[in-house]
């Protein structure tokens, strides 16, 4: 498992620069296996309107479009209001060893469960699976109802070499302390930040973030950890925030 550490704000100043952000050469044999899972495909308002491979849903086609999916991003704080973040995989198809938030991955067509809608209940269910997957935390450990649906998110993100995400992305807040055992194919570190760690790791700029948690970090996200024992007050279900 990798270590964890508590970030200060003299980490920003010894991590590598890193700016350019491109697809791996040659695709690990896992992520490919991954291309193949179907996404659940919507139109600008959530609506499901059918289903594509991961890899159709990534690929920027020759018109310059990207198909737009359904997604989810966990964000996890410990007992001592941390958050947690993992440092994605160089084996990532897309946006490989950038810092982003705790799990994040799309709900399968595949599984009908994960198509259920009502309360969100499909995505939180992937949600779970994702957990296991890429951070070896167990699903008892993480009951559905713990996994708090906030809002949606639209954006749209393309990177070197014809790849992208775009997606509506429910935001997901889990916040309970969870053992970790992350899996090096997905994850190749993690790491709990307090509000100076992360404020350092973002203004910094010497290590890559996903594009949709510099976006959140950058607008909702310290206002839910200022509030994250009376989140009732950013639940909104009707908006889909667009950036």
């Amino acid at each position: 498992m990798a270590p964890l550490r508590r970030m200060a704000t003299a980490v920003c100043q010894a991590v590598r620069r890193n700016y350019a952000v491109s697809a791996p050469e040659q695709l690990d044999r896992c992520q490919e296996a991954a291309l193949k899972e179907n996404c659940i495909v919507v139109d600008e308002d959530d609506r499901a309107v059918g289903h594509a491979t991961k890899r159709e849903c990534h690929r920027v086609d020759a018109r310059g479009a990207l198909v737009l999916h359904r997604a989810f991003s966990v964000f996890l704080f410990n007992s001592r209001e941390e958050l947690l973040l993992q440092k994605r995989s160089s084996h990532k198809i897309t946006f490989p060893s950038c810092y982003t938030n705790a799990c994040c991955s799309h709900p399968l067509f595949d599984i009908p469960a994960e198509r259920e809608e009502e309360a969100a209940l499909g995505v939180r269910l992937a949600a779970r699976r994702r957990l296991q997957h890429e951070l070896g935390v167990s699903p008892d450990d993480v009951p559905v109802d713990s996994l708090r649906y906030l809002t949606r998110i639209h954006y749209r993100a393309e990177m070197d070499g014809g790849w992208g995400e775009h997606e509506i992305d429910y935001v997901l807040i889990l916040h309970r302390d969870v053992t970790l055992d992350p899996n090096p194919e997905e994850v190749s570190d993690v790491l709990y930040v307090d509000r100076g760690g992360l404020d350092a790791l973002v203004s910094a700029g010497e290590e890559p973030l996903s594009p949709w948690f510099r976006l959140i970090a950058q607008s909702h996200l310290r206002s839910w950890w200022d509030n994250l024992h009376q989140l009732d007050r950013y639940q909104d279900h009707e908006t889909i925030h667009r950036f």
